[in-house]
């Protein structure tokens, strides 16, 4: 079977594959979610699950539901819960943070289902490292070309620093929910034991 590359949208669905579920399902919570900005239109949804499907990273079946009414469920295959850990679990490197900030997060909210709590707080981690190290350039370009800027050039890199610094804070706050939970667990463990 020839492998593609898998796009966004694709992998999107397999995150979302990780429940059996319809298209039209599929397209409701795009439709209905931040995930619109992925796409919900029957146009895009529907040939992107049969490219999944070529693939063997997903299978279809047809399921009847209630009336006379039939569906196509889609499922993950084992290779598409394989492609989907794969992709979450791929190092993240500064053009994912320049760039491709919207895939980081698509993959961390994929993440605990199909990796579990340490596979999110490994990506989070990942994610605070490299924008720790972006920062300071950023912060370094402001100051050397703050002068020979136009004032909308300025409040432009000030608004990107500003947004970087924002989700770093949130990376700290993320990594203390994962270890206030893991803390709860174990002392409910322990209790349990007890």
């Amino acid at each position: 079977m020839k492998r593609l590359a898998i796009s966004k949208l694709g992998y999107a669905l397999l995150g979302l594959l990780q429940q059996p579920s319809s298209g039209y399902a599929l397209r409701k919570i795009f439709a209905s979610t931040a995930m619109k900005t992925y796409s919900d239109s029957p146009g895009a949804i529907y040939p992107a699950l049969r490219r999944l499907e070529q693939q063997g990273l997903i299978r279809g079946s047809i399921e009847e539901s209630s009336g006379l009414r039939r569906r196509q469920v889609f499922r993950l295959t084992r290779t598409g819960s394989t492609a989907l850990k794969k992709w979450i679990n791929r190092p993240l490197v500064r053009p994912d943070v320049i760039r491709g900030l919207d895939e980081v997060m698509l993959r961390f909210a994929f993440s605990e289902q199909a990796v579990g709590a340490p596979g999110s707080v490994k990506l989070l981690k990942s994610l605070s490292t490299e924008l720790r190290s972006y920062i300071p350039e950023l912060r370094e370009q402001l100051t050397v070309n703050k002068s020979a800027m136009p004032t909308s050039g300025r409040l432009a890199l000030e608004s990107g620093l500003r947004s970087y610094e924002c989700l770093l804070e949130w990376t700290k706050y993320a990594l203390a929910t994962y270890v206030r939970q893991e803390k709860m667990r174990q002392e409910r463990k322990g209790a349990t034991a007890s």
